[in-house]
């Protein structure tokens, strides 16, 4: 499989395939807003968009520091699924009926993100395949048993649990001894949808500036070099870049994940892979991998490469080490052999946010007006919808135009988290657990023990996963 013309950075994939997008005029100066909202990704949009549908008089402002979708929302793997990070933590926490509740409210939401991308008519190559996470050896079997029915003691009775000869009838994954199936998932190119979902709220009539950085977020003021935007309401929308914004360097983790795409396969390559229901597909290692079938049948997949950077530094254009394409490359063979002579397209990287405690979060704080949401942990393509929701009934009933609803007695809802440890600690402890985790799964491959490999087990411990 050859590398020599892939495609490096560039943002993402994503993004060549669809162009990037015109760019929207910056902050012209000093400013006031009913809201404002720091960061154009998903979490923005879909908030300025539920609040506008809600609210059609407020005026509405989005900052961006590069350009709508600049960020995960943009070069993410696709997966519009049902995960959400925390629920065993919220169940600890509130008991095991709020965690179902939580869990519900994300089944729901896959479905959800579909109607809305139906009735603004933004086509995202969305299809409804489901997600398909396979087990490949004794513990990654034992662990994807175990998953399984903690999936269904959280609700989700529609989850199917499959053998190697019906995982081969969905994906030919090469080894694969089992998999877990559910219905609430879908793939989808996350450029298409992030620019659709900008265009839609602009046209309803949001503001929206680009190269617009947030230098510094106090109540009721969002202060960028061009001018200070003050509201009521400041909403703190930016995952993996937070640790950009002054004061926030501790507040969630830039964890690096990298992808890769391949050119388009043909239709007798298709043939010894299958995966005809397009479903996104993972498996059940501890440094886990994401792929999809494009709607032009290239095979996406994504995995952590280098985890961390030190100081929770972000990268400015995607590129990616090239130890991490050839890893990334000698997975997808290790899964797919018939793939060992296609070319790799393009490689990308980008953050994703991590909180201490690994869990997503969504608050507004009534005595100041500030609010946020993330921490989704890689789960954010659905979760941002299901936060967009949540932050707008807390709006509604700190403001008086709602009272408490479903959304806002979810779990989730004003979750405290505790601050990352500063630096070189916080940089070796990410180093060290996955490092393990890499050194775990390499274990788990030769071995025919089906338990966990006790080195996960005390990187989760460390980690605060466990």
């Amino acid at each position: 499989m050859s590398t020599v013309s892939t495609a490096n950075g560039g943002i993402s994939f994503w993004y060549a395939d669809q162009g990037t997008p015109l760019p929207r005029e910056p902050l012209p100066g000093d400013a006031t807003a009913d809201i404002c909202i720091i960061g154009g990704g998903y979490t923005g949009l879909w908030t300025a968009y539920y609040l506008k549908k809600a609210v059609p008089f407020l005026n509405i402002t989005v900052l961006e520091a590069k350009f709508c979708g600049y960020g995960a929302s943009g070069r993410n793997g696709g997966w519009l699924y049902n995960g959400v990070a925390g629920r065993d933590r919220y169940a600890k926490l509130h008991g095991h009926e709020a965690a179902v509740r939580l869990q519900k409210s994300m089944n729901d939401t896959v479905a959800e993100v579909i109607r809305v991308a139906d009735e603004e008519k933004i086509d995202a190559d969305i299809h409804r395949g489901g997600v398909l996470e396979v087990a490949c050896t004794p513990a990654q079997l034992a662990r994807m048993k175990d998953f399984h029915s903690v999936e269904i003691a959280f609700g989700e009775t529609d989850r199917t649990l499959h053998g190697a000869r019906e995982t081969a009838e969905r994906v030919r994954v090469t080894g694969a001894i089992g998999s877990t199936w559910t219905p609430h998932g879908a793939r989808l190119h996350p450029a298409k949808l992030v620019k659709g979902l900008a265009d839609t709220v602009e046209a309803l009539g949001v503001t929206i500036h680009e190269a617009t950085p947030v230098t510094e977020i106090k109540p009721k003021h969002a202060v960028t070099p061009y001018g200070t935007v003050r509201a009521p309401y400041i909403l703190r929308c930016t995952e993996g870049f937070t640790a950009g914004i002054k004061g926030e360097k501790r507040t969630w983790l830039p964890m690096n994940s990298s992808m890769i795409v391949t050119e388009p396969l043909p239709e007798s390559l298709w043939e010894t892979i299958g995966w005809n229901g397009r479903e996104t597909l993972g498996d059940m290692a501890h440094a886990y991998m994401y792929a999809q079938r494009t709607a032009d049948d290239r095979i996406a997949l994504g995995g952590r490469g280098i985890p961390y950077r030190y100081g929770s530094a972000t990268d400015n254009d995607g590129r990616t080490q090239p130890a991490t394409v050839e890893a990334l490359r000698d997975l997808l063979v290790r899964l797919f052999p018939t793939t060992a002579g296609t070319r790799i397209a393009h490689a990308w990287s980008g953050v994703l946010g991590v909180p201490r405690d690994w869990c997503a979060t969504v608050t507004l704080d009534r005595s100041t007006g500030l609010g946020w949401a993330g921490g989704y942990v890689g789960s954010g393509v659905a979760t941002t919808n299901l936060a967009a929701r949540t932050l707008r009934d807390l709006i509604q009933q700190d403001s008086g135009q709602g009272g408490p609803t479903e959304l806002t007695a979810l779990p989730w809802a004003n979750h405290k988290v505790r601050r990352w440890e500063p630096e070189p600690l916080r940089w070796l402890g990410v180093q060290s657990m996955y490092a393990a985790y890499r050194a775990a799964d390499r274990r788990e491959l030769t071995s025919p023990r089906a338990g966990t490999d006790r080195i996960a087990k005390i990187a989760d411990r460390l980690s605060g996963r466990g």
